[in-house]
């Protein structure tokens, strides 16, 4: 059993993570201090848990005293800088608060096997081994593995597509983990959360004086993740100036802070995501065509939930007992009715649709079953437009087994008559490849004229 210290000046913060983690079969002791800490030998424990700032000296003391126990930062303050200062400083890790329990528990499960020097899984040239944090076995996201464990070695730039919700950061950080920068910070930034006028500032850093309320030099977050990983998730909405910026940082390795003459040179990596269509954009100005080429080096395509049919209740399953523990709800169960629902809905939304909808169904919960209406799933998602669907070509052998003219059937009697036909010998995706559809499409089509769905063999077991 793997022994921690948790250095904590707030006793309720304190205490809450000290049940998490024994609820996790770890053994935990506590100080509220570094002095508490040193007179508990940091030395004798597997891993010190420690807040930024503490009554006295600072959490990274402990980075030098505890050594050689790895060190995990905890920082309520919405500071990068003094996270990445800590990381320089020695500190295996950083957290902020509120932490996710779930992360945290992933972050000291990691930290303990490093530490340990627990060695790899050798990986054969064919495996597809799964990133930690990432659920699913469909054949699209074994692809995605396998685009992981061949990019994360390669010191290259990617760059992640996939619709909103689909998990662009986990992946990134499935990058970051797996490469050679590992033990080097990883900063993460959501373009799309920062004011255009404060992005170049937040980015590349300003000078003392640059501009109105620049009262001091301040580093940016490229610069702070030097030696390691940079991830811009939405980089579809970074601004012109800041995107002729970031070019020059691909091609030069440079940045020059706002209101600064001075260049300076910087070694990161590079990671863009975006559910936008980054050479679209570019055809229309709104995207540097010559840095949408700088970023796709390496290609990551996130398929989007409706397409991973056979993961979507293993992730269910997944979620559910994650908001189970948070809300110390556990034992609750999806219903049959439920399960159905989740299976055949189709998440625009995509993961964090899902489990948004899970976590409702955890608190509206009354007994201990979760049924469709605790889910609360929005039925508009059954009324989108939908484009028509273009009829396949039709081989000579069909052309004369068929009894009713294709010729005379309007659209939707064409989808009717196609499904109805086909739809015992073929899967859901197979009849949306048919028709030209996604399968999103697809199932909307069979709710608005009431076909319903096959039931395979498998679901009829259950």
């Amino acid at each position: 059993m793997s022994r921690i210290l948790i250095v904590e000046d707030e006793a309720i913060i304190r205490s809450a993570l000290k049940r998490l983690l024994e609820r996790h079969d770890y053994q935990v002791s506590e100080a509220g201090s570094v002095a508490e800490a040193e007179a508990l030998d940091p030395q004798r424990f597997d891993l010190v848990i420690s807040d930024l700032r503490l009554p006295g000296e600072a959490g990274t003391a402990l980075i030098e005293r505890a050594a050689p126990t790895p060190v995990l930062i905890m920082t309520s303050y919405a500071s990068m800088r003094s996270a990445v200062d800590a990381l320089k400083q020695g500190a295996v890790d950083y957290i902020a608060k509120p932490f996710d329990h779930d992360e945290l528990l992933d972050t000291v499960a990691k930290t303990l096997a490093q530490h340990r020097h627990e060695a790899p899984r050798e990986v054969s040239a064919t495996s597809t081994t799964i990133p930690q944090a990432m659920i699913g076995n469909c054949p699209a996201m074994q692809a995605v593995y396998t685009r992981i464990r061949k990019t994360a070695p390669a010191d290259v730039t990617v760059l992640i597509q996939g619709e909103s919700g689909t998990g662009k950061e986990l992946v990134a950080r499935a990058i970051h983990h797996q490469s050679q920068r590992a033990r080097a910070p990883l900063i993460c930034v959501n373009c799309a959360a920062i004011p255009e006028t404060l992005i170049e500032s937040e980015l590349f850093g300003h000078e003392k004086g640059a501009f109105t309320g620049a009262s001091a030099a301040r580093t940016g977050l490229v610069e702070a993740a030097d030696g390691g990983t940079l991830f811009l998730d939405e980089i579809g909405e970074l601004p012109l100036d800041a995107q002729a910026r970031l070019l020059r940082v691909l091609q030069e390795g440079e940045i020059r802070k706002i209101g600064s003459v001075e260049t300076r040179h910087v070694n990161i990596r590079l990671i863009a995501a975006t559910h936008r269509d980054l050479h679209a954009l570019s055809k229309s100005g709104e995207f540097r065509l010559d840095l949408y080429y700088r970023l796709n080096v390496m290609q990551i395509d996130l398929p989007p939930l409706r397409e991973r049919e056979d993961d979507i209740l293993e992730l269910a399953d997944v979620l559910l007992a994650s908001a189970c523990r948070r809300h110390a709800r556990e034992g609750l169960k999806l219903s049959r009715s439920a399960r159905r629902e989740i299976r055949d809905y189709p998440w625009p939304g995509n993961v964090r649709e899902l489990e948004n909808a899970l976590e409702r169904g955890v608190i509206l919960a009354e007994g201990h079953l979760i049924h469709p209406d605790d889910l609360g799933l929005s039925p508009q998602a059954a009324l989108r437009p939908m484009t028509p669907p273009t009829p396949p070509p039709r081989s000579a052998a069909g052309a004369q087994d068929d009894t009713i003219s294709e010729e005379d059937l309007s659209l939707e009697d064409y989808f009717q008559h196609f499904v109805l036909e086909h739809q015992d010998q073929m899967s859901e995706t197979e009849l949306a490849q048919k028709l030209g559809i996604s399968r999103k499409c697809l199932w909307e089509r069979r709710q608005r004229l009431g076909i319903p769905r096959k039931k395979s063999a498998r679901s009829r077991a259950s």
